[in-house]
């Protein structure tokens, strides 16, 4: 391993006042979007958006305006056996990057549902009331039954820690021992039937109102390929409400800097072959990660799309999965005699050293960011967001702002935004607004993103799919490309869109410019879109893209 310096960001032991100073999101965000007023409480928490408000009823739809929390719903503490941070390192490292809300999604284990648990969420409420501008959600990382991780997460309220511990005991895939996932074998179709009675139970309890809210999302979902396109298609199915989506890219971005872990190294730490337990349908290409992001998700014409396809809504994220920051100077401390994780949950707290420690992560916000849009602050409200699809990603601090609406040609309304629905007639001529606000400040690692081009990808919508293991959508593509090379500040980009016979989707993706090539499913699907590093060659800062949900049309007769 060569010498590496250590950045001056690396350390998250800073001021309350350095904090302060740096956590400037939300505050630019209200400033921007101006439109709260009186009903804006901070520490608040907003009532859930009515069940099909976003959905456009009648024809034309209106969205409501909005503004975005930055988060992340994938962080460890020393509440994970195979983390090192303290509860209040991560907490202040996400407020020094401009996080807004953020999920402690603990690995799920004895020791964790006997201890951890309660020990977590007793540090999570003397938070909360410390800092009511910071939403903290409690959270756990699923071993999902025959499949990979997710994250499930609740609202706050007096059954949240009770509700993860049931959950964790009854439903974990490795507790269980129900890991077992390959093809024919004996135990597999238990073991995914008991991943689908999981999410009913969660749904259950939120319409029950045992708690307020709780959701799920599929986590580095191609990192193994264990995560067959039947499984994911059968979770969405058992309650859409709860399972919302996937991790479109996943943590450990940093986990391919040149010279710091080796030269098979690759971004996510996505650097597996296919084994027995994964799905046999998936190209050894799946394996790796494209611009930092899913194959899944970065396949034009792909598994994400083939979803979409058929007409509902799956959401995507991305997030810094953080157990250990590069180049950071901390490793673990040591246990007293006779502990261990199992008889605690909890790791001892870190200790500081003088040399950059073993890591592949960034710090909460630091490098990955989820956009998600609210009408209010508060926990259900971002809840909300997640839910209805309202969400864009940006790695690297790309982007300051998007704001997504579809239209009727010469409407003066707003229309509907990302994971909305425009009900409207053959022949309509439709104009997709595409509001840009380009990054006005160097990010974490000192350089101003540039945005290179927004990407307008476009699908047909066909309904269910016959073979639930399809991952490809034949009728999706890069449908237009615009140039924003040395545009600056804030500009709208106006696409015109034809409704044809069919219903269709749109979604957007954008990059830097400094590396693309010819689509996996090829030029004519996709022309210019991210591509795998050398192994052991992935610098993440310079290879950056933002992704957006998408946007619904419904062509009726």
């Amino acid at each position: 391993m060569t010498e590496q310096r250590l950045p001056s960001w690396a350390d998250p032991a800073v001021s309350p006042a350095a904090l302060d100073a740096q956590g400037v999101s939300r505050r630019q965000l209200l400033r921007r979007a101006g439109l709260f007023g009186a009903a804006f409480t901070l520490g608040g928490v907003a009532a859930a958006t009515p069940a099909g408000a976003a959905a456009g009823q009648g024809f034309g739809g209106e969205d409501p305006r909005l503004a975005y929390l930055v988060g992340d719903h994938h962080v460890h503490s020393v509440y994970s056996h195979d983390a090192k941070y303290t509860f209040s390192q991560q907490a202040r490292a996400a407020a020094r990057y401009g996080l807004d809300w953020m999920v402690f999604n603990e690995h799920s284990n004895f020791g964790h549902a006997s201890f951890g648990a309660a020990l977590e969420h007793e540090e999570i409420l003397k938070a909360r009331a410390e800092n009511p501008r910071q939403l903290i959600f409690q959270g756990l990382e699923w071993y999902i039954p025959a499949a990979e991780h997710g994250t499930v997460f609740a609202a706050p309220g007096p059954h949240e820690v009770d509700l993860l511990t049931r959950f964790e005991l009854a439903y974990d895939g490795k507790l269980l021992g129900y890991t077992e996932g390959a093809a024919g074998a004996a135990d597999t179709a238990r073991n995914e039937a008991h991943a689908v009675k999981a999410i009913q139970w969660l749904a259950e309890q939120r319409r029950t109102g045992y708690v307020d809210d709780v959701l799920v999302l599929a986590n580095h979902p191609l990192r193994l390929g264990i995560d067959s396109p039947h499984e994911m298609r059968s979770w969405r199915d058992a309650a859409p409400e709860i399972m919302i989506g996937m991790e479109g890219a996943p943590g450990a971005q940093g986990a391919a800097i040149p010279g710091w872990r080796g030269a098979t190294s690759i971004r996510g730490e996505y650097e597996n072959k296919p084994s027995a337990q994964s799905h046999a349908g998936y190209p050894a290409d799946a394996y790796v990660t494209y611009g930092g992001f899913d194959w899944a998700t970065a396949t034009v014409g792909g598994l994400w799309d083939s979803m979409l396809a058929e007409g509902r809504l799956f959401s995507v994220t991305t997030n810094s999965d953080n157990h250990r920051t590069v180049f950071d100077t901390w490793k673990n401390g040591d246990w007293a005699a006779g502990q261990n994780f199992d008889t605690t949950g909890k790791l001892p707290d870190p200790v500081r050293t003088d040399a950059p420690q073993p890591g592949s992560d960034f710090w909460p916000g630091q490098f990955s960011r989820t956009h998600v849009g609210v009408t209010r602050y508060g926990y259900r409200a971002v809840m909300t967001g997640l839910r209805e699809g309202r969400v864009w990603l940006d790695h690297g601090h790309l982007l300051d702002g998007l704001e997504v609406r579809l239209r009727r040609e010469h409407s003066n309304g707003r229309g509907v935004t990302l994971g909305g629905r425009l009900r409207v007639r053959k022949g309509e001529k439709l104009t997709l607004d595409i509001t840009v606000t380009t990054a006005s400040r160097p990010n974490p690692q000192g350089i101003l993103p540039e945005l290179a081009h927004v990407d307008v990808i476009r699908g047909a919508v066909r309904g269910a799919v016959s073979d639930r293991d399809t991952w490809r959508a034949p009728d999706t593509g890069v449908a237009h490309t615009t140039d924003v090379s040395g545009r600056k500040g804030t500009y709208t980009l106006r696409v015109p869109l034809t409704v044809g016979d069919e219903s269709f989707y749109v979604r957007l993706r954008g990059s830097d410019g400094n590396r693309h090539g010819t689509g996996y499913l090829g030029a004519s699907v996709d022309p210019h879109g991210p591509i795998p590093h050398e192994p052991g060659n992935g610098d993440p800062w310079s290879d950056t893209w933002f992704y957006s949900n998408p946007v619904f049309v419904d062509v009726v007769s």
